[in-house]
């Protein structure tokens, strides 16, 4: 089933970017980083694939791969920012969130913000949903840009050149990162497990 969705969406992707190129380059990175599964890690690759073919240009791909996921980002703070705390506030306890947890998460934001908006940026799955939490936190909107840039820059050179190296059998690098994405979205299961176990725990305690 995943894999016939995989398919399907590199399929769309495919023919996106063949016909509007860093156009289609830019567009799609941008839904991508506001939360539309579209993998970057087929946009890219394909991407240095037609710069391996002199389609496209290296430089130019990934600028517009950068420039997208900025924008997205900047997308998915704004909602995170306008309608994420006051609906968290008013629901968050339906969810097990409690306004100590959001004022939590505005402190690690206040103090960390600048690192969790760079590092967010280069792990697969928590790289789509960083900037929601961003936009949640009120992060410092200069700051969450700047490193949000820094962060999908490196990423859209790597996949690019991926792609670039791999040519025709750019698709490999999908699969071979397919194990490290479950592994990343592996890790965010235990984490929100631990964290309804623990609030659970301190609900039941008390009573």
């Amino acid at each position: 089933m995943i894999t016939a969705l995989i398919d399907i969406l590199a399929a769309i992707i495919i023919k996106v970017i063949s016909l509007t190129s860093y156009g289609g380059v830019f567009f799609l990175m941008l839904l991508e980083s506001c939360g539309i599964p579209l993998p970057s890690e087929i946009i890219m690759p394909f991407s240095g694939f037609l710069v391996s073919e002199s389609r496209l240009a290296f430089w130019p791909v990934v600028l517009a791969g950068t420039i997208g996921n900025l924008a997205g980002s900047l997308l998915a703070y704004w909602i995170g920012a306008q309608g994420g705390r006051p609906f968290l506030e008013r629901y968050g306890k339906y969810f097990l969130i409690s306004m100590h947890d959001l004022d939590v998460a505005d402190h690690w934001f206040q103090k960390h913000g600048n690192l969790m908006a760079f590092a967010g940026r280069l792990l697969p799955v928590v790289r789509t949903y960083i900037s929601f939490s961003a936009g949640i936190a009120r992060m410092n909107t200069v700051k969450f840009s700047f490193y949000t840039f820094l962060g999908a820059l490196p990423w859209s050179i790597l996949f690019t050149w991926f792609g670039v190296k791999m040519g025709a059998n750019w698709q490999l690098v999908r699969e071979k990162l397919h194990d490290f994405d479950l592994l990343i979205a592996g890790l965010i299961l235990i984490a929100i497990v631990w964290y309804v176990w623990r609030h659970l725990k301190h609900r039941k305690a008390s009573l």
